[in-house]
């Protein structure tokens, strides 16, 4: 028997306080409360049905039709766990994921429902999970507790002012654990979710102006986009109340860009792994632009953590510092990993005096601290992103390991050595390039191809390039900044300028902190 605030109840106290106001708004059209909790309550049955009991685990197969969204409630309201699904990714990514997962049950976009042999066991406490980019080639699952989701909603829904009447974007993939606010910031407070087509996106300015869409959320390239396809015009959006950026590095340029569309719009730059339950930090800019803030390296900081939530930033050593890695624990600390062999070395405990770091656990106690891997430094009571302490990255918002495309392009014929480094253009947008050795291996299109069968497109390099051999530094390891250089200089070892699959030059690299 459950004693927290699931997701369904979320949704479902505002259905009964508000069933005939628009909850869900697709190209296909518009759905009250009432209609979506119908459809979800008959979807709920036919998972039951299909599994012969209610099911543990769904997985959603499904993205931006009204049944996922429907069917993402149908799971909740079953009180199963629900595990997104991206159709544009390889088909082998999802059954691994599936399996992973122990699913009994899938769910399609166009509402069908498959029951499988699952092999999870019933987890009340959890929500979600959600499969990140591993270093060790193998996705990395994330349980979400309804406990986690409900301290997150307690605190945005008032913040934002969200209620009935509020429009809210759906930008994000159901994969993206920022799907949330989207989905239960919107339903737990009745207000409607508005869900952009892919086009839509591209020119965002319209789409909202259209839609009258009162929050946007998204991450900060799409500015970058819209900005460079001329999609952003100045006071373009002069009824947008809140607009906020996570997910990627929120640069002054793209806040600049984005206040001169929505001149009303207060911006505020959120930060938070996924372990941390959508976002953990805020910063709210200035109303007047001539007192934001002005750092050298153009970055918007993270703020401050949320309140309940306690932060610990410590040097190489272990000991607190004003700038190294940032710990935190609090409501929205996830309890670990769905692989407990994931846990070793991402939590720790603190003495007062110095951290030290947890080995294997099968979960982790509320009183360890989460250690994000990302660099910080205080600065005037707000933190500052300063980069991260190892090889991950984020490609259009999503975490990705450098490691998990390395280990698959290393296990293709004939390659001997990889590197996969990100790149960027200089205006917010990264991407990612790839370097290997071996002389029998296959050409540039047969190792995309090959990538593109295991990995989600944001995980598939732009660029190819063949090396005699890998650079190394002092210490003989592989010197990643070199390459870097070598990219950006189109002469990697002799190889010639190097394009990507468009003809153009590709863009300077980002280095790797």
């Amino acid at each position: 028997m459950t004693t927290h605030r699931t997701l369904y109840d979320w949704f479902a106290a505002a259905a009964a306080r508000h069933p005939t106001r628009p909850a869900l708004r697709t190209s296909a059209g518009t759905l009250t409360y009432a209609e979506l909790e119908e459809h979800a309550a008959l979807l709920a049955e036919r998972l039951v049905a299909a599994c012969g009991t209610a099911p543990a685990t769904v997985a959603l197969h499904a993205t931006r039709q009204a049944a996922a969204y429907a069917g993402y409630l149908a799971a909740q309201r079953a009180g199963a766990v629900v595990v997104p699904l991206n159709p544009a990714w390889p088909q082998a990514r999802n059954e691994e994921i599936t399996a992973a997962s122990g699913a009994d049950a899938v769910i399609t976009g166009t509402g069908e429902v498959a029951g499988r042999n699952g092999t999870a066991e019933r987890r009340d406490s959890i929500a979600y999970i959600l499969f990140t980019s591993g270093s060790t080639g193998t996705p990395k699952g994330v349980p979400i507790s309804h406990a986690n989701v409900s301290a997150y909603l307690s605190h945005v829904i008032p913040r934002y002012g969200l209620g009935p009447g509020s429009r809210l974007t759906q930008t994000f993939d159901l994969t993206f654990d920022l799907s949330v606010f989207d989905l239960f910031a919107a339903w737990g407070s009745g207000a409607e979710l508005v869900v952009p087509t892919r086009g839509d996106l591209l020119a965002p300015a319209r789409f909202a102006a259209r839609e009258r869409i009162t929050h946007w959320f998204s991450v900060p390239s799409l500015v970058s986009v819209a900005v460079q396809l001329g999609r952003l015009p100045e006071g373009s959006l002069p009824e947008l109340r809140w607009s906020l950026f996570c997910g990627e590095r929120l640069t002054l340029d793209q806040a600049r860009a984005w206040r001169a569309a929505a001149p009303h719009s207060v911006i505020e730059n959120l930060y938070g792994p996924t372990e941390l339950t959508l976002s953990c930090t805020q910063y709210r800019l200035p109303e007047q632009v001539e007192h934001w803030p002005a750092p050298a390296d153009g970055g918007v900081p993270i703020g401050t953590l949320y309140p309940g939530h306690e932060e610990l930033v410590i040097d190489a050593d272990g000991r607190p510092a004003d700038q190294g890695e940032l710990c935190v624990r609090g409501p929205q600390r996830f309890d670990g990993y769905l692989d407990p062999a994931d846990n070793a070395g991402r939590f720790v405990a603190f003495d007062g005096t110095r951290a030290s770091v947890c080995g294997d656990l099968p979960s982790a106690p509320p009183g360890l601290w989460y250690r994000t891997g990302d660099l910080v430094r205080r600065d005037g009571g707000a933190l500052v992103h300063l980069g991260r302490l190892d090889h991950q990255v984020k490609i259009q918002g999503y975490r990705v390991e450098l490691g998990e495309i390395e280990t698959v392009l290393r296990a293709q014929p004939g390659v001997v050595e990889a590197v996969v480094v990100p790149m960027s253009n200089g205006a917010g947008r990264t991407w990612l390039a790839a370097v290997h050795t071996g002389a029998d291996a296959a050409g540039e299109p047969e190792l995309r191809a090959a990538l593109r069968s295991r990995l989600p497109g944001h995980l598939v390099p732009r660029t190819f390039t063949r090396l005699d051999r890998l650079p190394l530094n002092t210490n003989r390891k592989i010197d990643r900044s070199a390459i870097i250089e070598l990219l950006e200089d189109g002469h990697a070892a002799g190889t010639p300028r190097h394009e990507d699959e468009s003809g153009r030059r590709a863009p300077r690299g980002a280095g790797v902190r």
